[in-house]
């Protein structure tokens, strides 16, 4: 199989459908949540970005369900609904964070366009927040027995090509 990656990820922003792929064949699907905003790669925009990315850093490993992050840090809370009536503000990023960084410079990365700097993850979600419409800050928000799946498959590297 020259030339075909063992896994990459495929987002398509018009379905809100994740893909991973393996050896080029669909393996994994999952319904997902990204940018409220639509596609955009500028920062500040609260878009999702487009093009070729990988993953950057894996992030999260032997936390609990539900853990919830904060600048990419565990907060020793776990998310419950109790938790989001005292912080109803909050954009949770929860059980698992796959840090994404763009390949294409000038598009999606370095300078006002880089996706890294822009903190853009695929992550987990609450329950509440619904799958399949765009409704995240830029990220991907995925279910959390999702992102368990998906986080156990994939490593740092691997490709990743969001489109619409």
């Amino acid at each position: 199989m020259s030339g075909v990656v063992p896994l990459s990820l495929d987002i398509c922003l018009r379905t809100q459908v994740l893909t991973l792929y393996r050896y080029g064949q669909p393996w994994l699907c999952y319904r997902i949540s990204t940018a409220l905003a639509g596609a955009n790669e500028r920062d500040g925009s609260g878009g999702t970005p487009r093009g070729r990315h990988r993953i950057r850093a894996c992030i999260g490993a032997g936390r609990p369900r539900n853990t919830v992050f904060r600048g990419r840090r565990a907060t020793g809370e776990i998310y419950s609904p109790e938790l989001a009536a005292r912080h109803p503000r909050r954009d949770w990023i929860l059980t698992r964070i796959l840090w994404l960084c763009g390949e294409e410079p000038g598009y999606n990365r370095l300078g006002e366009v880089d996706t890294m700097r822009r903190f853009i993850y695929i992550h987990g979600t609450p329950e509440t927040e619904p799958m399949g419409e765009p409704l995240s800050h830029g990220c991907v928000r995925m279910r959390n027995d999702d992102i368990l799946q998906l986080f156990d498959q994939v490593r740092p590297g691997v490709p990743v090509f969001i489109h619409e």
